[in-house]
């Protein structure tokens, strides 16, 4: 145990290959750290097993059942954890009229109950040792939520607004709180958001917008995405800062999206009709 204690432990939610995640975890191993690498399949992160330095665990994160195993597991080996990013999420696409409410639901139990659950399943421990940092992965669509991914837009918001108030309530218990806001990422939630979507109900008022919708699914994922690799790097500097910014946002679209945010509501919404073609 002597040796852990000069190298960070960071726990990361939904590290599966080809996301986000994935990334973050290559990125903090390369800065020295020991990492918990989670998902909900072990088979997701196979190619993680082989570098000592990264520990793979299963973890759902709608289960309390599943997260208490996991961080058991995880205190039993490291006896802590300094870093907690809550970075799993799913997308959820079409319009809110007619999408089943059960799809909002599971949307939000990922994207806001998830990060919730780890929160306060960690914050006990790293209140007890008076130091911590907790990252919440968040997205560009919530400061300009336009069509057809309202329920993902809404639950990203939530987690903003969540990690807000955490930000404020943890400082005196020496916890650091951080959000991460990606533009327009290289991963793989754009095969998932399709896959996702191809369950939905055929819509009805809607009908006409279908190819607007369905393209909404994997719009993060252009020619000019920011590598998911990239994005990790940036991330994993700010956040290993003595002192980290409260917020940061990097990749595609990020820069445009906070112009957006501050415009009119008139102009915005003019210029998100035009490029959701609604």
């Amino acid at each position: 145990m002597g040796g852990f204690e000069e190298t960070p432990v960071v726990l990361i939610t939904g590290c599966t290959e080809g996301g986000i995640g994935h990334a973050l975890a290559l990125a903090f191993v390369s800065k020295k750290c020991l990492v918990v690498a989670t998902s909900r399949s072990l088979n997701s992160m196979k190619n993680l097993e082989n570098d000592s330095r990264i520990f793979l665990q299963e973890l759902d994160v709608l289960s309390e059942e599943s997260i208490g195993n996991a961080l058991r597991n995880v205190f039993e080996k490291f006896g802590r954890i300094d870093i907690l990013v809550n970075n799993a999420g799913v997308h959820c696409v079409g319009p809110l009229a007619e999408i089943p409410i059960s799809s909002i639901e599971q949307t939000f139990n990922t994207n806001v109950y998830g990060p919730m659950r780890l929160i306060q399943a960690v914050v006990p421990h790293m209140a007890s040792r008076r130091k911590g940092k907790i990252v919440n992965v968040g997205s560009v669509s919530a400061l300009v939520p336009g069509p057809w991914a309202g329920p993902y837009s809404a639950s990203k918001a939530a987690l903003h607004a969540l990690t807000d108030s955490l930000r404020l309530e943890l400082k005196p218990f020496g916890i650091d709180v951080i959000t991460v806001v990606p533009g327009a990422v290289s991963s793989n939630v754009g095969k998932t958001s399709v896959a996702i979507y191809s369950r939905m109900p055929e819509w009805k008022l809607y009908k006409e917008f279908e190819k607007s919708i369905r393209e909404r699914a994997d719009f993060s994922q252009g020619p000019r995405s920011t590598p998911a690799e990239e994005l990790a790097k940036k991330t994993v500097a700010v956040v290993l800062k003595k002192n980290p910014p409260a917020w940061f946002s990097y990749g595609h679209l990020a820069t445009i999206s906070a112009i957006l945010y501050h415009l009119p509501i008139f102009i915005k919404d003019g210029l998100l009709r035009i490029a959701m073609k609604c």
